[in-house]
């Protein structure tokens, strides 16, 4: 994104990136100040420039928390979050369910340790530090030393204040939502299908393969998918007359959870396994002149959409509702086409990789099916004599 042209700025939690913790706090998903704070301080010094935010993980939570609790004082013009545990309560049962989840949970467990020794001296001074040392799960480690911190009773307790579903009804700038239904940590158990697709400032996008912060490309993996997909979606927006306006109220973000899901975006699970967003909208009198447009856009040209349908990779699915304003196709124009490219070079290299995988293990397919075929007619020809 640098290359593009962006002033980036990354922010670590405390005491990561090699800079040493200097006072009796640490950070944790359910604590919004410090994402507050670093905000706060590039909008006083850069007050003209639209600022966007990128949440990757648990800051993913910690950025979706920030934006419902600023609601609609935010100087963000628009943010993406990427793999976000959603709720960390039901994150937290998945992680000890199985074999491969409970790797991850140790290997999570060891840099959390790793993390508290770099800062012994102030973490055993504030914290349960032979239970640090002792903890085996994400759990344990929470409960001798992130409770202990924040003053939270229990890890239930904490996963329950920092689950961010309940503020996805108050983000009111646009807000990219990028999740794998084959991550290993943060479970699509956990995704807020109802609270996205009842505000219309949600743009949820969920692909069947990526891990947690996956998402690599092509035979060497020297690029990520989403990386692309935020740069589109950010130059859109920047591009865009709607961030550089008064924020408007959205009335359906406030209104009654049944009508606003009748008239949002929802997402569909189809019979081969595809999750996809799509709107519920009949097309009656007032609403037949809006969803005229975006079929004439689709006959167009080549923009990779389909009958209002947005490719986001060869895995995932967005249905674009009609926007109260034009603005959000045009906003949305420039995505179109780098996003169909990018679908067929994910096709590309599935084949790629089947055909790689064929030639590299043939050699012992070929020495081990001589040696089963003959054990397989030795034992035919024994049986008759």
């Amino acid at each position: 994104m640098t290359k593009r042209g962006w002033n980036v700025v990354v922010s670590n939690h405390r005491g990561l990136g090699g800079v040493p913790v200097t006072s009796d706090r640490f950070y944790n998903a359910a604590w919004t100040e410090d994402v507050r704070k670093v905000i706060d301080h590039l909008h006083t010094q850069y007050h003209q420039a639209p600022l966007f935010v990128v949440g990757l993980s648990l800051g993913a939570t910690v950025l979706v928390n920030y934006l419902g609790e600023e609601g609609f004082n935010t100087a963000i013009a628009g943010a993406a979050v990427i793999c976000s545990p959603w709720d960390l309560l039901i994150c937290d049962r998945f992680i000890n369910r199985r074999l491969v989840q409970k790797f991850y949970n140790r290997a999570l467990t060891i840099g959390l340790i790793d993390y508290a020794k770099r800062h012994q001296t102030v973490m055993s001074r504030l914290a349960d530090w032979e239970g640090i040392v002792k903890s085996r799960t994400v759990r344990d480690f929470d409960h001798s030393s992130t409770c202990v911190l924040a003053g939270l009773e229990t890890a239930d307790t904490y996963y329950r204040k920092a689950t961010c579903t309940s503020y996805i009804g108050n983000v009111t700038v646009p807000l990219l939502c990028i999740s794998a239904l084959d991550d290993p940590v943060c479970t699509r158990e956990a995704i807020p299908w109802d609270e996205c697709r009842a505000n219309k400032n949600v743009v949820l996008a969920t692909t069947h393969h990526g891990g947690h912060l996956g998402y690599f490309e092509g035979m060497t993996a020297k690029s990520l998918w989403w990386v692309r997909a935020v740069d589109e979606f950010l130059c859109a927006l920047n591009s865009s007359s709607l961030i550089h306006g008064k924020k408007r109220k959205i009335t359906t973000v406030h209104s009654p959870l049944e009508s606003s899901i009748d008239q949002a975006p929802y997402v569909n699970v189809g019979e081969d396994g595809l999750v996809s967003a799509f709107s519920n909208e009949q097309s009656g009198e007032v609403g037949s002149q809006q969803n005229e447009q975006p079929v004439e856009d689709d006959k167009a040209g080549d923009s990779g959409v389909v009958n209002g349908t947005m490719q986001l990779g060869a895995n995932a699915t967005i249905q674009l509702d009609p926007a109260p304003e034009p603005v959000f196709d045009a906003m949305m124009a420039p995505v179109k086409r780098r996003l169909n490219q990018l679908s067929r070079r994910s096709k590309i290299s599935m084949w790629v990789l089947a055909y790689v995988a064929i030639l590299t293990t043939w050699p012992f397919l070929g020495s081990a099916l001589p040696m089963l075929f003959k054990k397989k007619l030795r034992n035919i020809f024994s049986l008759k004599r």
